[in-house]
């Protein structure tokens, strides 16, 4: 049955190759509003390559979005599309995202970043892995079944937004808008939207939530000579670096009184799925450029990148950055930090427990100045169930195209869609990535290998397959 399918691909993958070529160079940054009419550009491209497929295809409009400056814009389209419609198959629905983040050569891209160039088996480009190779290989999956007169054993719907990189502007408005008529008949939702954790094919059953906050000082109503005020006022710098300084201890530990409280106990079951993760410690340690982890062991950093809170801080805003040397006292500094979420975290008890913390620690400062915490994103953390159908289809596909077992492991960094895809439809949700793990998305010399755009193509196709078996 597969091998047809597997044939095609092979043989079409330079067009495959080609196509992608084009796709990546829309230069479709979302990060700039008034770019977007290459997002739309880009939109356009998939729904035509869709609808030469036989696909169904509507541009559904997403509504408009306010500006920070106050003025409300239109915001790009969504691609709700569908093959077929048969009552007695299962109805897949694809997710995927057509926009980029930015990218320049003096950024130091080796290559130019919209020119999608091969090097030793790699496709360097910017969106080549993130999202546009994918969404690609989704389409190029259905061709096969197409191509080789062989009836698509699922019905197929797809939603592609361009705005993914930015938040998703008006998506989760309208999934709730069209949850009781384009989801109505769907029985699995697939995102490929992430990576493989090893070199080793890998289904992922969970992402971490995230909230952003604002630590603002405010002080003296101007910046200060600290030759003339220095020693004699309470510098708005020192009572920020005091605040950031009591969020985590010397071991990564978040010092929030009880914001870990909720965390979702770990399984025996869960936890041995970390045992035959091929994840090599040493060359981890290579990559990134450190001596040593906060953990001492596989297994102990993965938890601590994928299923426990982590606290990061970003940055400082208002205080002298640029080269060289300037004596003043910042009149206001505003300290940015960020907590990845895991289940049963809650968003909103997490930001009233750290708005609670940074307040107790300012009182203890008797500082004159004044403080304002505020958070932003809120989204929830994710986590699947994996017995449900779609990881056992997706386990016999990774085997059908890689001759091995899948690794099941989670997502550190945020994706938000699938828990609003699992909260607003109530259908069963999967990550089925094809990318490697260092193909570099969002940073410079992005790239994906031909070999996983071109398996990752038959994996898909595959899936469609096992999927219908079990359904």
């Amino acid at each position: 049955m597969l091998e047809p399918l597997f044939q095609y691909i092979d043989d079409h993958q330079n067009q495959f190759v080609q196509r992608l070529k084009e796709w990546v160079a829309i230069k479709s940054d979302s990060g700039d509003h008034t770019k977007w009419g290459e997002v739309e550009t880009m939109l356009n491209m998939a729904a035509e390559r869709i609808k030469k497929m036989g696909g169904k295809v509507e541009l559904a409009d997403a509504g408009t979005h306010q500006l920070p400056s106050g003025e409300t814009v239109l915001l790009p389209p969504v691609i709700l599309a569908e093959f077929a419609k048969d009552p007695k198959k299962a109805t897949l629905c694809i997710y995927g995202h057509v926009d980029v983040q930015p990218a320049k050569m003096e950024d130091g891209w080796a290559t130019d970043p919209f020119n999608l160039t091969e090097i030793k088996g790699n496709l360097y480009g910017r969106g080549a892995t993130d999202n546009k190779g994918p969404v690609l290989a989704w389409l190029h999956a259905v061709e096969s079944y197409q191509a080789t007169k062989k009836e698509i054993p699922v019905n197929i719907k797809l939603i592609i937004e361009g705005l993914e990189e930015v938040g998703s502007y008006g998506l989760f408005k309208l999934i709730k808008k069209r949850r009781d008529s384009f989801f109505a008949d769907v029985d699995f939702i697939v995102i490929s939207d992430n990576v493989w954790a090893t070199t080793t094919p890998a289904l992922t059953y969970g992402t971490r939530g995230s909230s952003y906050f604002f630590v603002e000082i405010e002080g003296p109503k101007l910046d200060l000579h600290s030759g003339v005020y220095g020693g004699s006022i309470q510098e708005p710098m020192a009572d920020l670096i005091a605040l950031l300084g009591s969020l985590l201890d010397h071991t990564g530990k978040i010092q929030v009184v009880g914001v870990s409280d909720d965390v979702t106990p770990l399984t025996e079951d869960e936890r041995k799925l970390y045992d035959n993760i091929s994840f090599d410690l040493e060359e981890m340690k290579n990559v990134v450029g450190v001596k040593h982890f906060l953990q001492d062991t596989k297994e102990e950093v993965l938890m601590a990148r994928w299923r426990y809170p982590s606290l990061s801080i970003h940055g400082v805003e208002g205080a002298f950055s640029d080269p060289g040397s300037k004596t003043i006292i910042p009149r206001k500094v505003t300290g940015k930090f960020s907590i990845r979420q895991v289940p049963n975290m809650d968003p909103p008890d997490v930001e009233r427990k750290v708005k609670e913390h940074l307040e107790q620690v300012f009182s203890t400062l008797n500082s004159p100045n004044r403080l304002k915490v505020t958070a932003t994103v809120g989204a929830k953390p994710w986590v699947a169930n994996l017995q449900d159908s779609q990881y056992v289809a997706g386990q016999k596909a990774v085997k059908d195209v890689f001759g091995v077992e899948p690794e099941f492991i989670r997502e550190g960094s945020t994706i938000p869609i699938a828990q609003t895809f699992q909260e607003e439809t109530g259908k069963s949700v999967m990550m089925l990535p094809i990318s490697g793990h260092d193909d570099g998305e969002h940073s410079q010399n992005e790239k994906i290998s031909r070999y996983n755009y071109i398996e990752g193509t038959k994996l898909f196709a595959a899936y469609f397959y096992e999927l219908s078996l079990l359904h």
